[in-house]
């Protein structure tokens, strides 16, 4: 009961959410804008067929730890018991294509280049698919650890990206108050899916399936409903200084090559 209400909660924020994004970007006419309102919808777009398919059982299985993880030969009270531990590895689906697309209305509300957050992305799936293959990875205990670690590794360059590149890019497009804010929100709940990810039954198992899967459903509900609420909202009530942003996605740093003498 605990573990299904920690994934049908996010079923229903995730319905009212794109319901309320729909309708705060009815009137947004700017192109840079409405990019950033289509991206952010896809979030809980994302989340609610992602988390559909974890409740219908469709994208968890039970894997039988190996040798030295600490529920190794454990039991899920699943059908009578079944040897192994319960993994939703359905999670990094909706993790590998709902936060590009955070990326993505973040660097464009940075102002930033495609160079840039075509790196961030790309980096970015990255981590969640290195993840997913430590979740997955049954044969050897310091395997999870290592494919864990590179995911971390992939992470660091998503945190670069977000604090140094686009916290510069904001200042000169005119939207780092904004950005910041945001910036801190994301960099703040993403530490925390991998802390939990260590402390949990994929990890070191400190904590139990149910209570991880509500801290994985609680870093949702901030990471990716309240953080878009955040973005739209001031996304609608600034939209002239989204639309004075150079066209396309050329460097927020204005650095940019002058045109050449005919």
């Amino acid at each position: 009961m605990l573990l299904n209400l920690s994934l049908w909660v996010n079923i229903a924020l995730a319905g009212l959410s794109i319901l309320l994004f729909v309708f705060m970007g009815r009137n947004v006419e700017d192109p840079r804008a409405q990019l950033i309102f289509v991206a952010t919808l896809m979030v809980p777009l994302v989340s609610i067929s992602s988390y559909t398919g974890l409740a219908s059982g469709l994208t968890m299985s039970v894997l039988e730890m190996p040798a030295g993880h600490a529920a190794a030969g454990s039991t899920t009270p699943i059908a009578g018991g079944t040897d192994g531990v319960l993994t939703m590895w359905g999670r990094y689906l909706t993790w590998a294509l709902s936060t590009p697309m955070i990326l993505l209305a973040l660097g464009l509300l940075a102002g930033s280049n495609i160079t840039k957050i075509f790196t961030a992305i790309v980096a970015d799936i990255g981590m969640c698919v290195t993840g997913l293959a430590a979740a997955l990875t049954t044969s050897s205990h310091a395997l999870r650890w290592f494919w864990y670690f590179i995911s971390c590794a992939f992470f660091l360059v998503v945190l670069y990206v977000l604090l140094v590149e686009w916290a510069a890019d904001a200042e000169v497009a005119g939207t780092s108050e904004i950005f910041n804010t945001l910036k801190i929100l994301t960099v703040v709940m993403w530490l925390g899916y991998p802390i939990f990810w260590a402390l949990g039954a994929e990890g070191i198992a400190v904590l139990d399936v149910a209570i991880t899967s509500w801290a994985y459903s609680g870093l949702d509900i901030v990471a990716k409903y309240i953080f878009a609420f955040l973005l739209l909202r001031w996304v609608v009530d600034n939209e002239s200084t989204i639309a004075g942003m150079a066209s396309g996605l050329g460097s927020a740093s204005g650095g940019g090559a002058a045109p050449a003498d005919d």
